[in-house]
């Protein structure tokens, strides 16, 4: 038995390029990631493993783009329900098939095949149910391929076995009596005919569709219905009982294990019912109409113009198509209780059935995948089919199963046995940076081969490296040349144990980048709190991951000089920050701060005398690498006025004139223009004040203005006199002010 235990492999330094912190590691071991790559002949489970799927083979290809339904019978000989055109194939174990059935309905949605090999198609839309029979004495029934192309089997005969009066037939069931239960819609209705004919209503449901129908080993009919997503079961005699009311809108599958249990797939998001009868509004599938002749539009449908090679087209409401929200899978036990057993925002499932183990199986589209599902959260994804669609499965010969498609219409064998070999590659590993990949880890069992391989564009098909074979049983060196993507493949053989790979983890290197500066900003008046760290040590992010640095919390001070930058390392490597700062004019830069962690510092800004500052930043990445290894980046800070410093207020006298106070005073600063100018009268409110020329420009304005005396006296005197307080005061342009005041004596 070839068993491969986990190992730890490091990838080696290389003595010729600086690289960043440690060495990093992709690694694919959850269904995410796996899902991501390409599977030949490999399954992906839920758990995160590859294993070898079924066998999965083309049995034939219809000229009809839509297979709707299959059944078999006890010879192993398969028959299938087409449209576009709307035929019924009759398929032979070994892949000869011929047309037996053609109508001038546009569908032939569903159909059955009794015990003597009768066929019973149901047709729609308008549609009928037919009773297909080979002749007595016919010759030559799928010896001739061609006729599959147009001409129909003259071997076999069609009649109308029951016309329901309805629009559509969704689904045909026979009971062991060889009653049919034929489920229709735009009514919500089912009916039974008798081996004899005879036809009844057997259940009427407020339902607009029943789409799906099953028959349990009591004999009760359970049956799925579009509009409230209901699961009936109903007894021989027609009394039903709804045993689930699903979180979807319509049942498009049922399947019934031997153990009692009822397997349902539910998809669309419920919506309220729609009057006219016909399905909640979806989207249709345009099918082509196989005939010249003019066909009536049903209500409801419409019609659209095609090519001229194809015809007209009728839209048809088929099931499941157009459904919002993905789907889920149910299951109801004997005793009544449901759980909701998978579900999937991305697929359809349009078909249920059971493998060869005994493994509940899903078809879904628009992917054409099929599952495997086994319990809740435990699935596997199995395959995936050359079409869009997996619409039905039916039992072939040899304990294999038969699966159909729509988008193409193709059958397909699965199974019984799984592949002989499986191939899967990952997807495209991107490190962003030019790297050194170095060994592979790997865990898992059996027989399997891994390859690497490296470029440097996302594209493998552009001259990326060969695959090299990884030796696992020896240092499991990956070869794969030092480039910025990297990609796996693993080929899985049968053997014993059968294979499974349950991790890959490949360990690379990446060039050191020099960080980068990317811009400081200078804030007069700001001081910034520090933000308060983690206890857990910091964790390097991988590839692709971005770090977010939350924005310091600033508050204004006018005494603070606030200073912050944004900085990227492309290896993300930890970093240490020095500021500089230089005078206007002056050539040496002087240390501010050093080994700063953050991304910003503030500090009193009277520390540096009045005048223009250029700050410079300088980002490290030492704290990542050894000695002599760091690299560093800097930038500089455009020019800076730094204004700490109030103006003067020089000369200010008052006096009376005329009745008013003449007021006369000079605003000097130091180094930036004075703003702005206010005075103020025995306490009254403040006025602005204009200097001389109006124009407040200079770092130098003289003032000289007269204001009206209050109308009330401010401060009088023991000789009952009135004395006035002026008061004046000056801002400068970076906020700094500074006030003076002045008495006038009364007389």
């Amino acid at each position: 038995m070839r068993l491969l235990k986990p190992v730890i492999l490091l990838a080696c330094l290389s003595p010729l390029l600086a690289f960043a912190e440690g060495t990093r590691t992709w690694e694919q071991s959850k269904f995410e990631d796996l899902s991501k790559g390409t599977a030949n002949g490999v399954a992906i489970r839920s758990v995160g493993a590859l294993e070898l799927a079924p066998t999965f083979k083309v049995l034939y290809t219809t000229p009809s783009t839509y297979l709707w339904s299959i059944a078999a019978d006890d010879a192993g000989v398969l028959y299938a329900a087409a449209g576009a055109p709307a035929r019924v194939y009759r398929i032979t174990p070994d892949g000869q098939a011929t047309t037996i059935f053609e109508p001038t309905e546009l569908q032939v949605q569903a159909l059955v095949v009794d015990k003597n090999g009768s066929v019973y198609a149901g047709t729609a839309p308008d549609g009928k149910v037919y009773k297909i029979e080979h002749k007595p004495g016919g010759n030559g029934a799928g010896k001739n391929p061609d006729r599959a192309k147009g001409q129909v089997d003259p071997a076999w005969s069609s009649s109308v076995y029951f016309d329901p009066g309805t629009k559509y037939i969704w689904d045909l069931v026979l009971d062991a009596a060889g009653n049919l239960f034929v489920a229709t819609g735009d009514q919500g209705q089912i009916f039974k005919v008798t081996p004899r004919g005879e036809h009844s209503l057997f259940f009427k449901s407020d339902e607009v569709h029943i789409r799906v129908l099953a028959l349990d080993d009591k004999g009760n009919l359970i049956a799925g219905s579009d509009g409230s997503g209901l699961v009936y079961r109903i007894a021989p005699s027609g009394e039903a009982f709804v045993l689930y009311s699903a979180p979807k809108k319509e049942i498009t599958a049922l399947a019934l294990d031997t153990a009692g249990n009822i397997y349902a797939a539910g998809v669309g998001e419920k919506k309220t019912s729609n009057p006219s009868g016909t399905p909640t509004p979806q989207a249709a599938i345009s099918t082509p109409i196989s005939t010249p002749a003019p066909t009536p539009i049903a209500p409801g449908m419409t019609m659209t113009t095609a090519p001229a090679a194809t015809g007209p087209l009728i839209n048809f409401p088929a099931p499941g198509t157009g459904a919002t929200g993905g789907s889920e899978v149910y299951k109801i036990a004997p005793d009544g209780s449901p759980t909701k057993m998978w579900s999937s925002r991305d697929d359809i499932v349009y078909a249920l059935g059971f493998d060869p183990q005994g493994r509940l199986l899903a078809g879904t589209g628009n992917r054409g995948h099929v599952y495997a599902i086994r319990g809740d959260d435990d699935f596997t994804d199995l395959l995936k089919a050359g079409a869009s669609q997996i619409t039905a499965f039916a039992k072939a010969s040899g304990g294999g199963l038969y699966a159909s498609s729509s988008n193409l219409g193709k059958i397909f064998v699965l199974g019984p046995g799984p592949q002989t070999e499986g191939s899967y590659e990952s997807d495209v590993f991107d490190a962003k940076i030019f790297s050194r990949w170095g060994r592979a880890e790997y865990r898992g069992i059996g027989n399997v081969d891994l390859f690497v391989r490296s470029g440097n564009v996302d594209n493998p098909d552009r001259n990326w490296s060969p695959w090299k074979k990884v030796d696992l049983r020896g240092n499991a060196e990956s070869g794969a040349p030092a480039a910025r993507f990297a990609q796996w493949k693993a080929v899985l053989h049968a053997g014993n144990p059968a294979p499974q790979l349950q991790s890959v983890t490949l360990n690379y290197l990446s060039k050191n980048v020099a960080p980068v500066v990317d811009d400081i900003t200078v804030q007069p008046a700001t001081r910034y709190q520090a933000l308060p760290r983690s206890a857990n040590p910091e964790v390097a992010l991988g590839p692709g991951q971005v770090r977010f640095d939350p924005p310091p919390p600033a508050q204004h001070d006018r005494d603070s000089l606030g200073v912050k930058w944004s900085v990227h390392d492309d290896n993300d490597d930890q970093m240490t920050y020095a500021l500089y700062y230089r005078g206007e004019g002056e050539s040496r830069w002087l240390l501010l701060k050093d080994n700063l962690q953050d991304k910003f510092y503030s500090f009193d800004g009277s520390l540096l005398p009045d005048g223009a500052y250029t700050f410079k930043v300088i980002a490290s990445d030492a704290p990542s690498h050894s000695p002599g290894e760091a690299l560093t980046s800097e930038k500089e800070s455009t020019r800076v006025e730094v204004d700490t410093t109030a103006p003067r207020i020089e000369n200010l006298n008052a006096t009376l004139e005329s009745g008013k106070i003449r007021v006369t005073f000079k605003a000097v600063d130091g180094f930036s223009p004075i703003r702005r100018a206010e005075y103020s009268i025995d306490a009254g409110e403040w006025q602005y004040v204009e200097p001389l020329g109006q124009i407040t420009d200079s770092k130098t304005e003289d003032y000289d203005f007269r204001a009206t005396l209050p109308s009330a006296p401010s401060t009088t005197s023991n000789s009952g006199s009135t004395d006035h307080v002026i008061v004046v005061r000056v801002w400068d342009r970076y906020e700094n002010m500074a006030a003076a005041k002045t008495v006038i004596r009364g007389k």
